[in-house]
This record gives C-alpha cells, sequence and structure tokens, in this order.
C-alpha cells in the first residue's frame, strides 16, 4: 500500500497530520522558539504552577490541580487553571512553567484537532501520548534555562473501553500509570495520601474527595501549593473524563468534599 492511500494512517497525499510541522513550514515566526535569549544560562523570571495529579476510576480518570503559581518565594496567581481538555476524550494537567506550559497545551490541542481533519478519525490516546512526549522532548532546550514543563496525560481509551494515565519527565520520557500519579512541587505529599485512599474500582464521587484531599495535605507540606480558600472561593480544579467526555466537576461538589474533610478533621 502505497504512503497517501486510503486505510494507511497517512491520510491523502501531501497531507501532514502534524499541526507543528505545518506552523514551523507556514509560519516560523508562530512557531515556539527552541530557547531563550539567545541561549543565556540565567532562567528568567516566570511563574510556575505546583501540584496536579490524576488516578484510575471505574468509569474513566479523574484529574485535579491546585490553583496557585509562584513565582519565586512569591505567589503569582492563586486562581490558576493547571487542568486543560485536550479533545473530547482526554485532558492534560500541567506543573512547572505555567506560560511555557499553556503553550504546550495550546499546542498539543491545536495538534488533534488538525491530525482528525486531515486524517478524518481520531488519533488512539497512545498516539496521543507518544506525540505529547514528542513536544515535551522539544520543549528540553527550555527546560536547561529553567523553563520546565512536567505534565500528566490521560483519558478514556474507546479501544480498551477504560481510562488510562501517563506521566511524563522533563526530556520526553512517558510511562504509563495504572493507577494514580501527581507531580510538581507537593507531588510527593499528594501521592502519598493517593497511596493510602485509592483503589481500583474507585468511584468518580469517592475519587472527588480523594483528589481533593490529596491536594489538602499536599497544601500542608509544600508552600508552593494552595490549598482550598473558603474565603475568597478558590477550591481545586477537578476533571473527570469517561465515554461520555471530559467534564469538569461543579465547585459546589467540590466545595462540598471540602467541607466533608474539615468536618471530619474538626
Amino acid at each position: 500500500m502505497k504512503p497517501g492511500s486510503p486505510g494507511d494512517g497517512f491520510g491523502p497525499i501531501g497531507a501532514n497530520p502534524s499541526f507543528s510541522d505545518l506552523l514551523r513550514a507556514a509560519r516560523p515566526d508562530a512557531a515556539p522558539a527552541p530557547t531563550v535569549g539567545g541561549g543565556a544560562a540565567v532562567p528568567p523570571a516566570a511563574a510556575h504552577g505546583t501540584t496536579v495529579l490524576g488516578m484510575t476510576i471505574d468509569s474513566g480518570i479523574v484529574m485535579a490541580g491546585d490553583r496557585r503559581a509562584v513565582e519565586g518565594f512569591s505567589i503569582a496567581d492563586e486562581r490558576m487553571d493547571k487542568v486543560f481538555p485536550a479533545d473530547d476524550l482526554s485532558c492534560i494537567a500541567i506543573a512547572g512553567a505555567a506560560g511555557q506550559a499553556v503553550e504546550i497545551v495550546k499546542l498539543f490541542q491545536m495538534e488533534l484537532e488538525h491530525y482528525e481533519k486531515v486524517i478524518g478519525d481520531r488519533l488512539s490516546l497512545v498516539g496521543k501520548a507518544n506525540r505529547l512526549a514528542q513536544m515535551i522532548r522539544q520543549n528540553f532546550p527550555m527546560a536547561l534555562q529553567g523553563l520546565v514543563v512536567v505534565p500528566l496525560f490521560g483519558g478514556y481509551d474507546e479501544r480498551r473501553s477504560r481510562g488510562r494515565l501517563y506521566r511524563y519527565d522533563v526530556t520526553g520520557g512517558r510511562w504509563e500509570e495504572e493507577d494514580y500519579h501527581a507531580t510538581g512541587s507537593g507531588g510527593r505529599a499528594a501521592r502519598s495520601t493517593l497511596k493510602k485512599r485509592w483503589r481500583p474500582g474507585l468511584p468518580r464521587e469517592e475519587a472527588v474527595g480523594v483528589a481533593v484531599e490529596s491536594l489538602i495535605d499536599a497544601s500542608e507540606e509544600d508552600v508552593g501549593t494552595g490549598g482550598p480558600n473558603p474565603r475568597l472561593g478558590v477550591y481545586p480544579l477537578v476533571t473527570t473524563v469517561t465515554a461520555d467526555g471530559v467534564e469538569e466537576v461543579a465547585e459546589d461538589e467540590v466545595r462540598a468534599a471540602y467541607e466533608q474533610l474539615a468536618e471530619g478533621s474538626a
């Protein structure tokens, strides 16, 4: 079968399913720069997102993140979103240099949309995870200058009818996590709570409470992680991905989970 033939996975002859390649060819000025400041070794001042987590549940996955971004020892933002839908059946949670991470998320979202338009079919979940790994690897020169991006990615795998979760390192290394994972400055503390609270077949409602509890514990151990702030109405951002798609958990449900935990510890 020749490349470009129907069913070969390449689409029409001359069509490139990679939006990144298309952007670099058509608008190189709009493509993300591989280095900053002429290769300077001193990292620029930048806001950093802190703790995000993900876990598999009975119907798919749950991802969550605190809302704080820090710049050195200062709080840069108390309402930062760190969990984003990648497409209809997957989402990405970011930790690291906030500006660079959001740029990668937007490019990744466009990459998946462009692939679907060119090929006429959705990229498999493993294919999405691999493409994100390539984009993180391309960011490595920036990471050497302090703009590190280490996301979590996951979604609902239609071929296997279950949720799947992937973690990455700064070089673009990719590993699948069967159970749960947390990354960022408060990742270790969050993983400790997940280790105690997660179990196979965890229902969605309980998983929301586990996510909130894990982020609260992280905020008590890590100054960069922001805990819930009822006075300001700031609560963790929690998102689920199931066969029905990506859904952000309502703030009322997240607040109720926090209040239940607060009452239990009183």
